[in-house]
């Protein structure tokens, strides 16, 4: 193209004009706005080193805390420094011992002017004022109607540390922390480090912590309040637990430091180094959103799923139990060794849930572990990355204020299971040796997923730079479909052929090593056959299984070492739904099988009135623990939302029978009678049904034990949401009868249940406008709000909440907007549903691509629901 000579000076002039803007222009003004963005996050991590923070708290007033911190640093370059700051204000900033203008924070961060600061080492401080409240703020408080009591407890992951303290609120800034608190002098304080001294005065005592070992913003805690504590002493170790006074005496916590002492003993063996901080000690929180967090020195746990109101069943146990062995494990990776930025959260999560089940069926061996790891992540991780809005493992962040939206099923469930395959590809020994090597290269500091498999190929010696293209980055997962073909009772041809469950994978196959299981009738007298499998092509042809007799079924991930999701032939599925699936003596096969035959029915390929109809035969003659609840679920999901509403009330009247009847039979375990029990309670409708479910109110026992809280909860929540005659009254009497925190939790929950427009109206607005209401009341309150049954009633707030996720993503913690999001997704079944979520993508095409991809795998079950009803009315 040719241009005019004068345009060609227009054109250069205009260049020298926007050159000689950008000299003049800030070059850091990109770096304040909102968040923590990565370019900000890198040019720190480039310019700062040897971080501490001296932070000292004052927590005497009840909805604020006064603070002040010395931030202690190196620096290289002559720029500005720039400290991340959301708190209620700050009132004096100095540095290296001159005064800095408040006008350098602009309420996200604080900049401090070159002209204040030293080539090397530098001291700014701070002194600023944080906030204290039920939910939304750094430091949550939890008021005890029981005893009158307040309790005190940070939550900062992943990105609030800047909520409590003016700091470096990026992972890969680790600092040592010195910390004092001055709170009531009838509180016990804790934190990351131990306790030095303790200053008293008339009404209030200060406690001096240790330093600590190099920590990330998001890892430093503290706690206060009229705690309890129990110590217990191992080979010289020291564990306290710590719970709140009206719930001490329920707490087992004997057990809870028995099972802290066998985790960290297992954790230090397998990775070859010791504990990795100071102390130890554990906390239950209440109205805590998390099952746990790892803080290094006081890790937080749910209250209460670690105390026991009524008798436990195995899976509760073992979960209980799991959820210690999580953290634990975080102290090595997450603590020890943290990801350099959140797209590799997957790293820290994803290892503590693969190494908790290691551990777990190493130390209980009759737990069964690898059956309850599937259990626990293949259904899960796959329902999510089977989506349009699945994401791969390693998710890009710009910003720090995304990282709430990669909390989810791809890093918890999805990752473990990828690791196990990764396990299973090298070898045990590999993998322990590279898990050694890169604890070792990386302690104290931060690594990526290419550090990971740099180690572990090591250790192999083997290149994993496939693996890693193919499941840390690549997005979604493969479906491996069956294909068998059987002539004059042999095989002919047995081959398993991969596909993307989405076309969002691309095109190729992810390679992979498997097991391939041949089994056979127990009338054949044939002993099942193992064959071997390297997956590396689209389609892969089982030479070996060539001239076999034909077998009764065939299942492409025996063992569960693959990630993929698994395609029955014709042939197994006829097998498998003609009887022979209950004959599988082997536990974990046999789940892994119900959960095959599952996905047929959601990829709308089995009937849910077959897949029903094999349940009710099925269960009743089901004797593992584990296995059972899984199975109701499921029976539950195909008769309330799969099924067409004529099929549903036919078989949920033979549902019903059958819980009752089996909740009742003394011959079972008392496991699986309290989850025919459980499930009885979640599916009552009929009026046989809900007049049972009323008489277990006055019952003497069910299950074979006394009817305890919060089982009778679950019993109200049900009459309510039915709105059954004395549903009002035996709330009311429920409500009485239960004062505990617990009980008035359950109280506002079960409130939700009302099939009133004026409830849900009231409930609604609260989630948004009540500044008191904990998070976890709230989330805990979502399901009953979207019952099923009220899928009508709720249909009008579907496209408010929809619309209101960028609130909630900005002022919720993680897990919040998943929780919200499949509830009121979740609590539907209709079309017309279905459209308003299509309509609400259609009007937000600038929606931000993380909340869109969470939206998407949300409304994935409901489209599925949709289709399976169209498919099988």
């Amino acid at each position: 193209m040719r241009i005019h000579s004068s345009t060609f000076l227009a054109i250069l002039l205009a260049a020298n004009l926007a050159a000689q803007g950008a000299k003049a222009a800030d070059p850091l003004a990109a770096y304040l706005g909102h968040g923590v963005s990565h370019p900000l996050a890198i040019w720190r991590a480039n310019t700062l080193r040897d971080v501490r923070y001296d932070l000292s708290l004052d927590v005497m007033s009840p909805d604020s805390a006064i603070g002040h911190v010395t931030v202690r640093f190196i620096r290289s370059g002559s720029s500005d420094a720039i400290l991340d700051w959301r708190g209620r204000r700050l009132t004096r900033i100095m540095s290296n011992g001159q005064p800095v203008p408040l006008s350098a924070g602009n309420g996200t961060h604080v900049r401090v002017p070159a002209k204040f600061l030293e080539a090397g080492e530098n001291a700014v401080e701070l002194w600023f004022v944080s906030d204290i409240a039920p939910s939304g703020a750094s430091i949550i408080r939890t008021h005890d109607q029981t005893d009158g009591s307040d309790y005190l407890y940070t939550l900062l992951v992943p990105a609030d540390a800047d909520q409590l303290f003016p700091c470096f609120d990026q992972p890969d800034l680790k600092a040592r922390v010195t910390f004092s608190l001055t709170a009531p002098k009838a509180w016990t304080a804790m934190a990351n480090g131990s306790i030095t001294r303790a200053d008293t005065s008339a009404d209030r005592i200060t406690s001096h912590f240790t330093e600590t070992r190099p920590l990330s913003t998001y890892l430093i805690a503290f706690a206060a309040g009229p705690w309890q504590r129990a110590t217990s002493v191992v080979k010289g170790r020291s564990i306290s637990v710590f719970i709140r006074k009206s719930r001490a005496k329920e707490a087992d916590s004997d057990t809870l430091l028995a099972l802290t002492h066998r985790a960290i003993g297992w954790m230090e063996q397998y990775f070859g180094r010791p504990y990795p901080f100071e102390k130890f000690d554990l906390m239950l929180a209440p109205a805590f959103p998390f099952g746990g967090m790892e803080h290094p020195g006081v890790v937080m746990f749910n209250e209460d799923r670690f105390i026991f109101r009524e008798r436990p069943t195995l899976p509760r146990r073992l979960g209980r139990f799991s959820t210690i062995l999580h953290e634990v494990a975080h102290q090595w990776f997450g603590d020890l060794v943290t990801m350099r930025w959140f797209d590799d959260l997957w790293l820290k999560e994803g290892f503590a849930t693969y190494m908790a089940a290691k551990a777990m069926a190493d130390l209980e061996p009759s737990s069964d572990a690898w059956k309850t790891f599937y259990q626990g992540n293949k259904p899960t991780a796959y329902g999510v990355d089977q989506t349009t809005g699945t994401t791969p493992l390693w998710q890009e962040l710009a910003n720090l204020d995304q990282a709430k939206s990669a909390y989810g099923a791809i890093v918890y469930n999805k990752a473990p299971s990828v690791l196990k395959q990764l396990n299973y590809l090298v070898g045990e020994n590999a993998f322990q040796a590279g898990v050694h090597q890169f604890l070792g290269d990386h302690a104290y500091a931060n690594a990526t997923w290419q550090d990971l498999l740099g180690s572990i190929g090591k250790a192999g010696g083997k290149s994993l730079e496939t693996f890693g293209k193919n499941f840390m980055l690549r997005p979604g997962m493969p479906e491996v479909q069956q294909r068998l073909s059987v002539r004059d009772g042999k095989i002919v041809r047995l081959q398993l052929v991969q596909k993307p469950a989405q076309a969002l994978s691309g095109t190729g196959a992810w390679p992979m090593r498997t097991q391939l299981l041949l089994a056979y009738s127990e009338a054949s007298g044939r002993k099942p056959e193992t064959i071997p499998v390297e997956l590396s092509a689209i389609t892969t042809e089982i030479v070996a299984a060539r001239g076999k007799p034909a077998p009764a079924f065939v299942f492409a991930n025996y063992q569960d070492y693959g990630y993929f999701l698994t395609l029955l032939d014709s042939l197994s599925v006829q097998s498998l739904t003609g009887g022979e699936l209950g004959r599988v003596p082997d536990g974990f096969l046999r789940t892994m099988l119900w959960g095959a035959l599952w996905d047929q029915v959601r990829d709308a390929q089995l009937a849910p009135d077959r897949f029903a109809e094999l349940a009710l035969a099925e269960i009743p003659r089901e004797k593992d623990e584990q296995i059972v609840p899984v199975l109701l679920g499921r029976l539950e999901r195909s008769i309330r939302a799969y099924l067409a509403p004529a099929k549903a009330v036919a078989a949920r009247v033979s549902a019903e029978r059958m819980l009752w009847d089996g909740a009742r039979d003394a011959s079972k375990p008392y496991g699986i009678r309290k989850a025919f029990l459980d499930a009885f309670i979640g599916l009552a409708a009929s009026a046989d049904g809900v007049a049972k479910l009323e008489s277990l109110l006055t019952a003497d026992s069910a299950a074979g034990e006394p009817v305890r809280d919060p089982t009778r909860w679950s019993v109200v929540n049900r009459m309510i949401l039915l709105g059954t005659t004395n549903a009002e009254r035996s709330l009311a009497a429920q409500i009485a009868k239960d004062t505990t925190p617990d009980g008035r939790r359950r109280a506002f929950v079960a409130g939700a249940a009302r099939k009133s427009a004026a409830v849900k109206t009231d409930y609604f607005a609260r989630y948004f406008a009540d500044k008191t209401l904990n998070e976890d009341w709230a989330s805990g309150s979502l399901g009953e709000f979207n019952a099923l049954e009220h899928e009508e009633l709720t249909l009008p707030y579907l496209r408010p909440a929809l619309d209101s996720l960028p609130f909630i993503q900005a002022n919720r913690r993680i897990f919040f907007l998943g929780s919200w999001l499949g509830s009121f997704i979740g609590g539907h079944t209709s079309d017309a549903a279905m459209q308003t979520v299509k309509k609400f993508l259609a009007d937000h095409p600038k929606l931000p691509k993380d909340l869109r991809e969470k939206v998407l795998q949300s409304s994935d079950e409901l489209e599925r629901t949709v289709r399976i009803r169209k498919r099988w009315q």
